[in-house]
C-alpha cells in the first residue's frame, strides 16, 4: 500500500496506524515521488491526498491510474465541494473520503476493496518455493502435486501466501476468510492453521513455513 500524503507528521501517524493492522505500507509526500514509488513497486492500493505541493492530486490519479489500471486509489480529501470529488472519481479513483475520518471507516473501506479487487491474469497464480496457488481455480500444488483442501483452509491459505512474508492479523483473518460479522470463536483459525501444517508436511512441506506470532497472528515464511 502506498499511502500520499504531504503533511509527514499526518502521513507517518496513518502509514504506522495501517501498519500495526497488517499492511505493508509506503509513504510518499509529493505527486512525483508518489509517481515514481508506484511505478517501482506497483501498490495494490493507494490512498491519495488531494492537497499535494507540486503537482494537483487530481492529475497525480490520473497518472496513476494510466499506468496502475488494476490498483485501487482511495481519495482523501479535505475538499468538501461534490464537483471536486467527482472530478477525482472521474479522473480513476475508486472511492473517496472526505477528512477528518475515523480509522475504523477507512479499514472497512479498504477491506472491502481489497476483497473486490480486479487482479490481473499474471497475478492469478502465486508461488513461493515449491509451493503454487491457482487462485482462480482454487487450486493448490506442492512440486506439482495437487494438495486437496477445504473451501476455508484454500481461503485461509491464499489470505496468507498472498501476502508471503508479512504479518497478517487474526482479525483480518477472520474477516478475510470467515466473514466481517463473524461472532462465534477464533479458535476455529488456529484449528484450520493446525489443519494445513498437517497436510503440508504430508505433502514435503516444512510446517514451520506457517508462523505464529502470539498476539498478532500468523505469517507465511518466504524463507527458512
Amino acid at each position: 500500500m502506498l499511502v500520499v500524503e504531504d503533511d509527514p507528521a499526518i502521513g507517518s501517524e496513518l502509514a504506522e496506524a495501517l501498519a500495526g493492522h497488517g499492511y505493508e505500507v509506503g509513504l510518499a509526500t509529493t505527486g512525483e515521488q508518489a509517481v515514481r514509488l508506484a511505478e517501482e513497486t506497483p501498490p495494490d492500493l493507494v490512498l491519495l491526498d488531494l492537497g499535494l505541493p507540486d503537482v494537483d492530486g487530481v492529475a497525480v490519479c490520473r497518472r496513476l491510474r494510466s499506468a496502475l489500471p488494476y490498483t485501487v486509489i482511495v481519495v482523501l480529501t479535505a475538499r468538501t465541494q461534490e464537483f471536486e470529488v467527482v472530478v477525482a472519481l472521474d479522473a480513476g479513483a475508486d472511492d473517496y473520503l472526505t477528512k477528518p475520518f475515523r480509522l475504523t471507516e477507512l479499514l472497512a473501506r479498504l477491506r472491502a476493496h481489497l476483497r473486490r479487487r480486479v487482479v490481473p491474469q499474471e497475478e492469478r497464480s502465486v508461488a513461493v518455493g515449491r509451493l503454487r496457488l491457482d487462485l482462480p481455480a482454487r487450486r493448490v500444488f506442492v512440486a506439482g502435486d495437487e494438495l486437496p483442501l477445504r473451501p476455508k483452509e484454500f481461503d485461509l491459505l491464499a489470505a496468507l501466501v498472498t501476502r508471503a512474508g508479512q504479518v497478517v492479523t487474526r482479525e483480518q483473518l477472520m474477516e478475510e476468510v470467515w466473514d466481517v460479522n463473524w461472532f462465534g470463536p477464533t479458535k476455529t483459525l488456529d484449528v484450520h492453521v493446525f489443519a494445513l501444517r498437517r497436510k503440508l508436511t504430508e505433502h514435503g512441506e516444512d510446517p514451520r513455513r506457517i508462523s505464529t506470532l502470539r498476539g498478532r497472528g500468523y505469517r507465511y515464511e518466504t524463507d527458512l
